[in-house]
């Protein structure tokens, strides 16, 4: 446990003695002259969630409560204190977990994790215009994501795709961008292949029972490698990443050689980001609660493992579930979620792309889905969907330390948050 992260549910002695020194609140007077500049610039945080009618929630997807949420949440964000103010709702009864802007940040893509889009068995993507005056939404289109249950999104570097993994559906798919933002039928369609691994992940803790994807391929994240050169996506059900290169002409996928690569049967791969240097790859397993670094060969598209560690503190024991990962801004940092224990556990970064484990912090919530950093850099918001909360947390740019600032903001089952600062482009 480093004494720099607070963790104030659980008792540490050694943690909160140093914390009552003040050393948590380091902040350069670069960072002060930062903030000052852009206390003045509207930033929105649009937040998806889970939501009503129930009809709207898959009836295998046992890890959600009933949808409290209402759609798309908007709230304005205090640069200074990271406080969250309602701003504004897209109502939506389709449940839209992931979120993702273009580019420029005048388009908003959401992901819809249902099963059915009108006859068909299927999810959906909807396509947003963004008024860059207050942050609301406008409704383009939305086209069928091609499978059920779509859980994640992307958007290609060249702004010509969005790029959709379906949960249920265990497929991913390439849609094409139109010139006015919206978005046209699948160009491409594949659906995973593989053998299902076991329901006991190989490296779970002790005593786990953290059982949840392991009865069929489950295509949990998709998105372009830094160059746009390949497409990664990650199966938890079929325990492999996969990697494709994609016609942008076409908007076609093809499987590279290799077309994939294995993790530990029933660790189940979840999540995935690159380090800012675009060669360390980092996977967050979802059942095994572990983090594996790969070495990224973006000339061949290969991948190859380095590094594994858990995001749980040593000795724990039970059951817990990865869930979001990142890597911060300067590098020098990887954060995790994990449900159940319900903590960001906190990485440092060493010369050559290893963790070490400094510690963890309590979302003061229930069941973290994800989190995010605002553009500043300077608070991390994360989304307790159980809890029907978001809880706010000063970052520390020199430690990696988290430290709660006390505040929440009220929304039903927030899935993610992103940040859109409206002055920016302009």
């Amino acid at each position: 446990m480093n004494p720099l992260i607070s963790h104030p549910r659980r008792t540490f002695p050694r943690t909160l003695a140093v914390l009552s020194s003040g050393l948590m609140a380091i902040t350069s007077s670069q960072e002060l002259k930062a903030q000052a500049s852009d206390a003045g610039r509207p930033l929105i945080a649009y937040v998806g969630t889970y939501t009503s009618p129930l009809k709207n929630v898959l009836p295998t997807q046992v890890d959600l409560p009933p949808g409290n949420g209402r759609g798309i949440h908007l709230f304005q964000i205090d640069r200074e204190t990271g406080a969250m103010t309602p701003c504004g709702v897209h109502e939506m009864g389709t449940s839209p977990s992931a979120l993702a802007f273009n580019a420029d940040k005048t388009r908003l893509y959401s992901a819809n994790e249902t099963e059915r889009l009108g006859k068909n068995e299927a999810g959906s993507i909807s396509a947003f215009a963004i008024d860059r005056t207050d942050g609301s939404l406008k409704l383009l289109n939305t086209v069928s994501s091609g499978g059920k249950g779509p859980a994640h999104l992307s958007v290609h570097p060249s702004g010509k795709f969005v790029l959709a993994a379906n949960y249920f559906g265990g497929s991913v798919a390439v849609l094409p961008i139109l010139p006015d933002g919206r978005l046209g039928p699948a160009s491409d369609l594949k659906k995973d292949e593989g053998k299902v691994g076991p329901t006991k992940a190989t490296n779970a803790p002790p005593g786990s029972f953290a059982i949840s994807g392991h009865d069929q391929a489950h295509a949990h994240m998709i998105e372009a490698d830094p160059s746009g050169r390949f497409i990664l996506h990650a199966d938890l059900g079929l325990d492999r990443i996969f990697i494709w290169t994609l016609d942008d002409q076409k908007g076609a996928l093809t499987a590279h050689d290799p077309p994939s690569i294995s993790l530990p049967p029933g660790d189940g791969p979840r999540h995935f980001a690159f380090h800012p240097n675009g060669r360390w790859f980092y996977s967050l397993q979802e059942e095994a609660s572990n983090v594996a670094l790969f070495d990224w060969d973006s000339t061949a598209g290969q991948l190859k493992v380095r590094q594994t560690i858990s995001s749980l503190p040593p000795g724990f024991a039970g059951s817990s579930f990865g869930s979001e990962i990142m890597v911060s801004a300067n590098g020098k940092f990887v954060y995790a979620g994990n449900r159940l224990y319900d903590s960001i556990a906190i990485f440092s970064v060493g010369e050559t792309g290893t963790l070490s484990y400094l510690g963890d912090e309590w979302t003061r919530g229930n069941y973290p889905r994800s989190f995010n950093v605002e553009p500043g850099g300077n608070f991390l918001y994360v989304c307790n969907q159980r809890a029907d909360n978001i809880a706010i947390f000063r970052t520390n740019h020199r430690t990696g330390g988290l430290t709660f600032t006390g505040r929440f903001a009220a929304v039903g089952n927030p899935s993610i948050i992103v940040f859109l600062d409206l002055e920016e482009g302009k």
